[in-house]
């Protein structure tokens, strides 16, 4: 059903005249009888009968008019909740992060979000960074962040972060005053590790791996703070990204930078790409660039 003519016989109704009708609508009486015209040739059915200058309606006619501002209102309540979410005056936004790097990395993109966007209800999906990648493949969410590099044919990227992995160790430990390490001298230790379906798992793997040795994994867990704990619990060693291990108090733990360029820690945030983006998530990659990579 032609909206334009709905409004407009609706207006003809409400004013009782074509003259005011028109005046109203500011449009010329012609128009407003051939909208009227258009309207009874989609429906089938005449809706008024002219009587002179007055008119009255028929029984399709009062079906129309009732049922034909209900529509108006709710296309009404449609635009105004359309313009909301343009203006992100309301919405929702679920991000996906991984738990090494929500608190430690995007704390301070949250916190502006909530404050810049406090309408817009902000929701974090916490996971490893191939599954978030999976989720974002498969439109189950429409951004997170991610190990780098992703398939550039199916994924956009924002890099935020090339991080190198540090060795953690209780303070006082062999490595306490060395100013790098290598794989090697930290091989046949145990590991306290990442769950086996993280990315770092894998490259770590794959690292020690072609080296001749396998990783003695003491234990897991995927919050860097618990890894931490297990570390100054002298359950094993542990390698976490430099800007996690930052966090660390200086101590109680031994934070050293492991030289390996294989097993960098690389996030950015990604996203389909040819797909739609809500204005929240636009808003949120604006906002990620404007805190974590001030001057790009």
């Amino acid at each position: 059903m032609d909206i334009k003519a709905l409004r407009y016989f609706t207006e003809l109704v409400r004013q009782q005249n074509f003259t005011r009708a028109a005046e109203a609508l500011f449009v010329t009486q012609p128009t407003i009888s051939k909208m009227v015209k258009q309207l009874e040739d989609e429906i089938g059915s005449p809706l008024l009968i002219r009587e002179g200058k007055s008119f009255h309606l028929t029984d399709a006619g009062r079906v129309v008019y009732q049922r034909g501002q209900d529509v108006l209102a709710a296309q009404l309540r449609l635009n105004s909740q359309l313009a909301e979410l343009a203006e992100l005056a309301r919405g929702e936004l679920v991000v996906g992060l991984p738990p090494m790097t929500g608190g430690a990395f995007f704390a301070p993109v949250v916190g502006a979000f909530r404050d810049r966007y406090p309408n817009v209800e902000l929701k974090m999906v916490e996971d490893g960074a191939r599954a978030i990648e999976s989720s974002v493949r498969n439109g189950l969410l429409e951004i997170g962040a991610a190990v780098l590099p992703v398939d550039n044919a199916v994924f956009e990227s924002l890099s935020l972060v090339r991080d190198r992995l540090c060795l953690i160790a209780p303070t006082g430990s062999p490595w306490h005053g060395m100013s790098s390490v290598t794989l090697l001298d930290i091989a046949d230790r145990p590991l306290v590790f990442y769950p086996e379906d993280f990315s770092l798992s894998a490259r770590i793997t794959d690292a020690f791996r072609l080296l001749g040795k396998s990783v003695h994994i003491a234990g897991r867990s995927a919050h860097w703070d618990f890894i931490a704990a297990m570390v100054e619990a002298r359950l094993g060693i542990a390698l976490l990204p430099e800007v996690v291990a930052s966090h660390l108090e200086p101590h109680r733990f031994d934070v050293v930078p492991v030289d390996e360029e294989r097993i960098m820690w690389h996030i950015g945030l990604i996203w389909k790409k040819d797909s739609y983006l809500s204005h929240a998530a636009r808003a949120w990659i604006t906002l990620t660039r404007e805190i974590l990579l001030p001057g790009h």
